[in-house]
């Protein structure tokens, strides 16, 4: 029973009592709140407990419902405590202080004996009682009776109690609402503070998590944008944009793969524009500076006939190029391709060679500089989506000034059977070499082969020997594509195949200039009549030597340099 204030018990109670002293008693074990107390008896024989400082004893009445009976009058106090069972020690309580009390109040009826104890809460019932009253209520207990309890004050509180005949009353706190809602606001308390700290700890690690992973991912796409590099920011991309354009450059958006680097389609996520991605690993000698400002001056080219290199990204050793996408891919795959469906007819084909011609004409003397791309073949041909021929893969070319020194470069690059002879001896670069390669395009475009091919009969292995031994014998027009079925204009037939003789001549003074091998295509100027003698027996042979040569040390120059990156291979049918 907790109690605060005026408390007023009024016990009636059912118990066996007799006369013979059995043994028979009862105990009553309350848990109350009090104020400051004291205890004293009404006149109508009730026990009164009061707001002061200390615990009364007074005349302990008991009262039938029909009779009431005066049974003792004895007045004496004690202050409010409690006797330690350790040492006997007494302490005092403070009944004000708001605190749960414990109550004991237990009459033996062998003793005749009413004792009344305090403890505080979780404290074992003291062995020595605070009061004990000598009296005998035995003629005053019915076969039938009621315990209550009653209070003046509104601020009191009974929180349990407990009645036992013959032996202790117990009194279980832990079933008490009281202590009860406490373990439980406890418990709450205690699961919200593991909650709170556990949100706590996964929000810091869901921070940390996302901290690493934001510097993981800048990590992923840092640049590195050099001081010299500003001005050529608006040829530059960035790695970001590029690795989302190609989704995260992917096999299946690989278009071509050659021995220096991989070409992916994409499309820009800004612009949604297609895009062709060359991957390049960074292994050259010469300096990134002069590279990335020769980029940035042919990314300013304009031609229908080019394939416009839009820019460049470089990061972690890799350079990216970036062009302008072809639909319909590379020249090769349909010149090589084993379906006759995809052949292009000849009319297609001598249209591309004519493209080819105009751009490398304007490369060479119609822009601001000179342009050597030192690169072109079949593969590096693209077409749009009306088959229109454009020149691409700029990734070798050089610049120079109109009358200038030509590139100051002597790394060998290019592609074996494209390379002029002066190239693989001296490793420098002109218009001459350009010439050269296009006259093995040529050669490439109209017979259906590849300038070598190692597994051909001993005598075509080397298709210029080849077209120019078929020339000799007056039979040039023996060495066109069997694929094209004889399907073709003669005439055209034969101005290609000597065109590519003579644009592939070992000595570069007597190759044409471009502007005047777009003049023979179109029919402005006619072949030189001797175009076939300008082949003597000496040339012949200096040009079989330099492929000789060249096929033994082209592998390790080629490797020593950026600029000695190509394409050699077929591209798949998405184009590039």
């Amino acid at each position: 029973m907790f109690l605060k204030a005026y408390l007023l018990l009024f016990l009636l109670m059912r118990v066996a009592a007799s006369d013979n002293n059995n043994g028979y008693g009862f105990t009553f074990n309350g848990n109350f709140k009090l104020g400051v107390g004291e205890t004293d008896v009404t006149p109508d024989s009730l026990v009164n407990v009061c707001n002061t400082t200390a615990f009364y004893s007074s005349p302990l009445g008991f009262k039938n419902p029909s009779t009431g009976v005066d049974v003792v009058n004895i007045n004496r106090s004690t202050p409010a405590g409690y006797f330690e069972n350790e040492n006997g020690e007494f302490k005092k309580l403070t009944i004000a202080s708001g605190e749960p009390i414990q109550a004991w109040v237990d009459y033996d009826s062998v003793r005749k004996k009413l004792n009344v104890s305090l403890a505080p809460i979780n404290t074992n019932q003291p062995n020595l009682p605070l009061l004990s009253i000598d009296i005998d209520i035995s003629s005053i207990v019915s076969d039938q009776m009621y315990v209550g309890f009653y209070s003046t004050s509104q601020s009191s509180n009974i929180l349990g109690w407990s009645f036992q005949l013959s032996g202790k009353a117990q009194l279980d706190l832990s079933n008490l609402d009281y202590f009860s809602k406490g373990k439980h606001t406890k418990k709450k308390k205690i699961i919200v503070i593991s909650t709170v700290s556990a949100v706590a700890v996964v929000s810091v690690l869901l921070i940390f998590l996302v901290i690493f992973l934001w510097v993981k991912r800048k990590a992923k796409f840092s640049e590195i944008l050099e001081d010299w590099e500003v001005q050529y920011r608006a040829h530059r991309f960035s790695y970001k944009d590029l690795f989302k354009a190609t989704k995260g450059f992917r096999e299946n958006e690989l278009l071509g793969r050659g021995g220096f680097g991989q070409v992916y389609g994409g499309v820009l996520p800004n612009s949604n524009t297609q895009v062709a991605v060359k991957r390049i690993s960074q292994k050259s000698k010469q300096g990134m500076r002069e590279f990335i400002a020769e980029i940035a001056t042919i990314g300013s080219l304009r031609h229908p006939n080019l394939v416009r290199l839009l820019g460049y990204c470089r990061r972690k050793g890799e350079l990216f190029l970036v062009y302008d996408f072809m639909p319909n891919a590379s020249l090769d795959k349909f010149l090589f391709c084993k379906s006759e469906k995809d052949t292009l007819n000849w009319s297609q084909r001598f249209k591309i060679i004519g493209d080819v011609a105009s751009g490398l004409t304007y490369l060479h003397e119609e822009w601001v500089a000179v342009v050597v791309h030192r690169d072109i073949k079949a593969s590096n041909v693209l077409l749009d989506g009306k088959l229109n021929g454009k020149l691409g893969d700029f990734g070798l070319a050089r610049c120079y000034k109109h009358h200038g020194n030509g590139p100051q470069t002597t790394n060998i690059a290019g592609t074996l059977g494209y390379i002029a002879p002066e190239l693989a001896r001296y490793g420098k670069p002109t218009t001459g070499t350009d010439v050269f390669a296009f006259g093995a395009f040529c050669l490439e475009v109209a017979c259906g082969r590849k300038p070598v091919e190692r597994r051909a009969e001993p005598g075509e292995v080397i298709l210029v020997d080849w077209v120019l031994e078929c020339s000799k014998k007056g039979e040039i027009l023996k060495a066109a594509d069997p694929k094209l079925k004889n399907k073709f204009e003669a005439g055209e037939m034969e101005l290609v195949l000597k065109l590519g003789l003579l644009c592939s001549h070992p000595v570069a003074e007597f190759r044409p200039k471009m502007s005047q091998v777009l003049k023979y295509l179109k029919g402005y100027d006619s072949l030189p009549e001797d175009s076939d003698t300008l082949w003597t027996q000496e040339h012949w042979v200096e040009i079989n030597d330099s492929n000789m040569s060249l096929s033994h040390h082209l592998t390790s120059q080629l490797q020593d340099s950026v600029a000695s990156l190509t394409i050699t291979e077929l591209f798949t049918s998405k184009g590039r």
